[in-house]
Order: C-alpha cells, then sequence, then structure tokens
C-alpha cells in the first residue's frame, strides 16, 4: 500500500496525476508537465516534497557525530540556520544518500533525506549516533512544501504572516529560520531561488492554498526532474548510489578534505579513489541534433563502450536533448551516445546546464529540436 503525504486530496482537486513514486502516491504532473517547467523558470511553482524525510539530531556531541557521518565538514556550520550539502558514505566510499544539514542549535542539527532511502538512512544514522548519545528523531508530524521561481520568493512572502515575512525577507540563499509556524529554509532542487518550508502536517493544506492564491502553480515529479537535471543537481538512485562515490558522481566539492585528521566515514577509500588515475568522472552531454537521451544509453569513445547515461531527457529550457554520463576521467570535447540503434554525437560539457533561467553552455541555435 502506497503512502499519502497531507497534500493529497490538493493534488487531486487540481488535477495531478498521480504515480506511484518511493512507496508514495505523488503527483507526475498537472497537465503539460514542459508548461510546468517554464513556470519555475519564468515565474513561481509549488512541489509537495512532504514524501521526504525531515529528522532532528539531539545531543552534546551532535556536531562530533556529524563530523564521522557526512563527508562534508559541519564545522563550516557556525551562525544557527546556517545549511550545509553534503553525502553521507559507506565504508568503501559509495554514497548512502546525499543530504542538507541545518544547524540550528549546538546541541540540535536537522537534516533531510530522500524519501526512497528513508528506512536505511535511519537505520545507519542510528547506529552511528548511540556511541555519542545523538538522539534521532524522525519529524513524521511535519510536511514540506518547496517553492521555487524568480517570483517564488515574493510570491511566498503573501502567503506568510507579517511575523514570518520579516524573518524570511533577509535569509540568504542556504540558509534558515524557525518561525513561530514555519520552518523557512532558502533552499531548492531546480537551479532556481525559493524556500522550503516545513510546517506541522495540518496546517499544509491551508499554506498550499494560500501559495495558489498568491499565484504559485502545482508543479509535478516530471518537471522537477528535468528542473533539476537542467541545474546540474545529481538524482540519488540514477546519479549515484551506493557503489557509487562522489568523486565519481560530480561531487568531490561537498567533501572536506581539511583538516586531515578528520577521519570521517569512506574517507580512506576516497583517498584512494582520489589517487587512481583511472577513476570515472560524472560530465555533461548536449545533442545538437534530434533525438532525446535516456538512462542507460551507452557511451562509446575511441569505438568502445567506455561508459552510460545515468540521467537523460528533453531540456526544455534549451529546447535540445542533455543528460549526465558517467564516463573515463580523459573524455573530453565530445563522444558518441548509442541512440535508437545509432551512434550519434554529442558534446561533452561541465553542469550545470540552466541556473537562473539561462543557460549556462553555448548550444547550436540554428539546430534546435
Amino acid at each position: 500500500m502506497t503512502n499519502k503525504t497531507p497534500l493529497y486530496s490538493q493534488h487531486v482537486v487540481m488535477g495531478g496525476k498521480m504515480v506511484d513514486f518511493a512507496g508514495w502516491e505523488m503527483p507526475i504532473n498537472y497537465g503539460s508537465q514542459i508548461e510546468e517547467h517554464h513556470q519555475v523558470r519564468r515565474d513561481a511553482g509549488m512541489f509537495d516534497v512532504s514524501h521526504m524525510a525531515v529528522v532532528d539530531l539531539e545531543g552534546a556531541r551532535t556536531r562530533e557525530f556529524l563530523r564521522l557521518l557526512v563527508a562534508n565538514n559541519v564545522d563550516r556550520l557556525q551562525r544557527p540556520g546556517k545549511a550545509l550539502y553534503t553525502c553521507m558514505l559507506n565504508e568503501q566510499g559509495g554514497v548512502i544518500d546525499d543530504l542538507i544539514i541545518y544547524f540550528l542549535k549546538e546541541n540540535w542539527f536537522r537534516i533531510v533525506v530522500n524519501a526512497g532511502t528513508r528506512q536505511k538512512d535511519l537505520a545507519w544514522i542510528q547506529q552511528h549516533a548511540a556511541p555519542y548519545a545523538v538522539t534521532v528523531k524522525e519529524r513524521t508530524d511535519l510536511s514540506m512544501i518547496a517553492v521555487q521561481g524568480p517570483n517564488g520568493r515574493a510570491k511566498t512572502h503573501q502567503a506568510l504572516d507579517a511575523a514570518a515575512r520579516a524573518l524570511a525577507e533577509p535569509l540568504s540563499p542556504f540558509n534558515a529560520v524557525q518561525t513561530q509556524n514555519v520552518f523557512i529554509a532558502r533552499t531548492g532542487y531546480t537551479g532556481e531561488d525559493g524556500y522550503e518550508l516545513m510546517l506541522p502536517s495540518e496546517a499544509a493544506p491551508a499554506l498550499w492554498e494560500a501559495l495558489s492564491n498568491a499565484g504559485v502553480k502545482p508543479i509535478g515529479l516530471g518537471a522537477r526532474d528535468t528542473l533539476r537535471l537542467e541545474a546540474g543537481l545529481n538524482l540519488y538512485g540514477s546519479d549515484m548510489d551506493e557503489t557509487i562515490s562522489p568523486l565519481e558522481a560530480g561531487l568531490e566539492w561537498t567533501v572536506a578534505w581539511e583538516p586531515a585528521e578528520r577521519n570521517f566515514i569512506g574517507r580512506a577509500a576516497l583517498e584512494d579513489q582520489r589517487k587512481n588515475p583511472n577513476t570515472r568522472k560524472l560530465v555533461g552531454l548536449v545533442l545538437n541534433e534530434k533525438g532525446i537521451f535516456r538512462n542507460h544509453q551507452k557511451v562509446m569513445v575511441e569505438g568502445r563502450p567506455a561508459g552510460e547515461i545515468t540521467s537523460g531527457s528533453f531540456a526544455p529550457t534549451l529546447g535540445r536533448a542533455i543528460a549526465f554520463a558517467r564516463v573515463p576521467g580523459n573524455v573530453s570535447g565530445s563522444c558518441l551516445v548509442e541512440l535508437r540503434g545509432k551512434l550519434v554525437t554529442a558534446k561533452v560539457v561541465e553542469p550545470p546546464f540552466v541556473r537562473n533561467g539561462k543557460p549556462c553552455i553555448t548550444v547550436d541555435s540554428n539546430n534546435l529540436m
């Protein structure tokens, strides 16, 4: 049996096409996926992300515990509300999950993990938290709404009360604040500005309606995927998993090598990979002819299979196909992709493809799809 978020009825009333996603009934779209994509890039859209897990970690040694648990350095979090993106690794350096950590107090940190990895994440965290006497509390009482787009913040402010609005307006990116009624984080998964709002589940439908009345359109998981791909943001289970390290997933920037004495889980394996010239890398691909990239299509270099696409789709903002592909470290310039039985040439680029509504790469405007 699938789970339903507290906003399920709102999705149905608004015409959401519901599908099973990681055990949850979620809207894939409300009509045109491409129109929803453009709505976020050009104005503002809202996503129900209540299926994700919010976990509070509390205890005097919580910071010490997080120094062990994740690859990035939580000592960068010194100001209440500051957020940090990082990966949680196994001993082999594989990614158990990617997550955001929020620093609230010295004895209280909040993390948000993916829906599909909820149970294994909680088990892993609890296992390693025990020696530090850290309390692990899954906040099943909270729902989460993401509002994204160039007008997302302004329209969210219309839906908040005066006190919450006054606290939200000065927030800088990757910072959060707890108001009386809602936890407001200036984070997201689209490459656009906006907020992720966490609040008691019983209050979520009213906020959803208030956002709708402010002109924020509902957006489904389909557009969320094309938005995050254009923005160069990884999807767990496609671009990384427990067999793939951050170095192979384009996420070395999330690994804090200093201080050298911090022995986080998976560090030894990453150190070995870092020295290995054969370590694979994640690159961006752009197709300047007709066709669509799909997951698992083969990438060919010098006539031989060299890797595969991990995430591929049509990019509405660019008007062409784009993809992530895991390939040998020496691949650059261009490569061939096996597409419907024939080989097509793809340009190798460094993601992101789009950020804040603007292309980050040069495309052939004379050969649009």
